[in-house]
């Protein structure tokens, strides 16, 4: 718990620097005019399509699980979904596999089974933001060789899955190596379900299922931004131009492999709204990017140290040593 406790910390001091870094590039009192002629609104209905992204996640974890063949009451599993958004500000979210072990904590199942569930689900966002920044590259002629790179990437990840000979040739040589020997059996195991995971028809689903859940943050984005139309500023965003930047900032930040993205994805979004003129006033791309952040990144944070906190009361575990 100790553990996790420092990483929550130490993410948030950093997501506080990169926002005061922001505020002063911005000038404040530039950005407090912006924020003045907010509507407000605006950013309740952004924080609504955010948890209606959830939900559609949601779904997706639960196809996973019972891909393979894990069984755990809705409710439950729904905190424990929720709990991994804690680990949102970790390296590329793969934090996020605490989900797995909650699910030992609860259910007795082993972490080496559910942690490639984790693996997949970042697997299809990935390919899903790719897909509705493709979208738009052609229109901005900005960040193909980006999105070319990272599909390749997964591409070839995808490729190595699907040939089991392969792998397994790797694992008879880590089992010759006498420190790595004794994982070979769990990495066997993760990589069995990995395979069933990531099975053609589990992983196009599951990939619509993700771009439709991401597509709704696209949504928020653009009703954020059109919220600084009463502050004074010059607003041109529609849902096509607004999708490509929150699809390619976010995988920036992904790529990154930075805790939650920050700093890349905050710079790519100020550059990518006032570069593409979406806005005219450099305080106002940064409000907007701030007002992002806070009802994505950082409600996942705070809506998943609730649910943390909900789980550890509701199931009574004690300390894990991998927390």
């Amino acid at each position: 718990m100790k553990h996790l406790e420092r990483k929550i910390i130490l993410g948030v001091l950093a997501g506080v620097a990169v926002y005061a870094l922001v505020a002063l590039y911005a000038d404040l009192n530039a950005l407090g005019d912006a924020l003045a002629g907010y509507a407000w609104p605006t950013f309740a209905a952004a924080l609504g399509l955010t948890c209606l992204n959830y939900a559609l996640r949601f779904a997706k974890w639960e196809i996973f699980l019972r891909r393979i063949d894990v069984r755990v009451p809705l409710g439950r599993s729904l905190l424990i979904f929720l709990a991994g958004f804690v680990m949102s500000i970790t390296p590329g979210k793969l934090g996020e596999v605490l989900k797995s072990v909650l699910l030992r904590q609860s259910d007795g199942v082993p972490v080496a089974r559910t942690a490639p569930v984790v693996l997949a689900e970042r697997l299809t966002d990935l390919l899903a933001l790719i897909i509705l920044a493709a979208t738009g590259v052609g229109t901005y002629q900005y960040g193909a060789g980006a999105l070319i790179a990272t599909g390749a990437a997964v591409a070839l990840g995808l490729a190595l899955v699907s040939l089991p000979s392969v792998v397994e040739r790797g694992f008879v040589l880590l089992g010759a190596l006498p420190l790595v020997s004794r994982a070979v059996p769990k990495l066997r195991e993760a990589y069995g379900s990995t395979r069933r995971l990531l099975s053609p028809a589990t992983l196009a689903g599951t990939t619509a299922l993700s771009a439709l859940s991401w597509g709704m943050e696209c949504v928020a984005f653009v009703l954020i931004v059109r919220g600084f139309e009463g502050s004074g500023a010059a607003v041109d965003i529609d849902l096509a131009g607004g999708t490509f930047v929150y699809a390619m900032t976010t995988i920036l930040g992904a790529v990154s492999f930075l805790p939650g993205g920050l700093g890349v994805t905050e710079a790519g979004m100020i550059s990518a709204l006032q570069l593409f003129g979406m806005v005219d006033q450099e305080a106002v791309a940064s409000a907007a990017t701030i007002l992002t952040r806070l009802a994505t990144l950082w409600w996942a944070v705070v809506v998943g140290l609730v649910a943390f906190v909900l789980f550890q009361r509701a199931v009574k575990v004690g300390d894990d040593p991998d927390l």
